[in-house]
């Protein structure tokens, strides 16, 4: 990220304080939503947000409790906390529509925090979504059926990743709220527009779980991109330049 200042922070009284970035222009605010066990120090979400500073458009980055910068223990949240957390830094720093990027996990939560505005706040607010190797549901389709007794059983998972030097843990408390908050299976009452982008070689989240999502979505404005060679981060330079031009048509056609 051009801009290495240090990050705002919003307090919270009883729940954890989160770090978060915000850069003020037009409208409506790209919300950049990463990844589990990511932050938003990620590629694509630096990326993102020094392009929108460059062209004078509002961009919120932001840690869910738990990581990165942010307060917390990983280990104590859950799927609604963190929803409740994008909610919480929202109410605290964005005027008017947003247009949410989700990667990942991301994209669960993206959808999630989506119900949620359109619900409170009316279907106006929510201008578009991008996911990014979304993987809404990943606690049904992401684990065999002896790793999900292990975490069950044992109260969590802990599995080496390519991505880091840490190990990535799931506890029976995130995974249950997974569970209990699955969207594919019945239709996703979201009618904004909605551009997924998926590489073709991912080999963490099924290109298929994108167009599952894509049926399910209720919104007629849906398009689904595979891209060719892209594994599961797609953050390559083109791949970069693709959501940052994609994330510029919605953008622009919401403004």
């Amino acid at each position: 990220m051009s801009d290495l200042a240090e990050p705002d922070y919003l307090d919270r009284p009883g729940r954890p304080r989160l770090a978060y970035r915000h850069v003020r222009g037009a409208g409506p605010t790209i919300v950049f939503l990463p990844g589990y066990m990511s932050d938003m120090a990620g590629g694509k979400a630096t990326a993102l947000f020094d392009w929108a500073a460059s062209e004078g458009r509002a961009c919120l980055l932001l840690d869910y409790a738990g990581c990165g910068l942010s307060d917390g223990l990983f280990a104590e949240q859950t799927l609604p906390d963190w929803r409740g957390d994008v909610l919480d830094l929202i109410d605290a720093v964005v005027e008017g529509p947003v247009v949410i990027v989700g990667s990942s996990m991301g994209g669960w939560l993206m959808l999630l925090t989506a119900l949620a505005l359109a619900r409170r706040d009316g279907a106006v607010r929510v201008a578009g979504l991008v996911g990014i190797a979304a993987a809404p549901d990943f606690t049904d389709w992401g684990f065999s059926p002896e790793e999900k007794a292990i975490i069950l059983a044992e109260g969590a998972l802990r599995e080496d990743t390519p991505y880091g030097d840490q190990p990535y843990v799931t506890t029976r408390g995130f995974f249950q709220s997974g569970e209990a908050n699955r969207l594919l299976e019945t239709e996703i009452p979201l009618t904004c527009p909605v551009r997924l982008l998926h590489g073709q070689d991912d080999g963490d989240v099924p290109p298929g779980i994108s167009l599952r999502l894509a049926t399910a979505l209720a919104s007629e404005d849906v398009q689904v991109t595979l891209v060719k060679g892209g594994d599961h981060r797609l953050s390559r330079d083109t791949d970069i330049a693709l959501l940052i031009a994609t994330v510029a048509r919605l953008t622009e056609e919401a403004h």
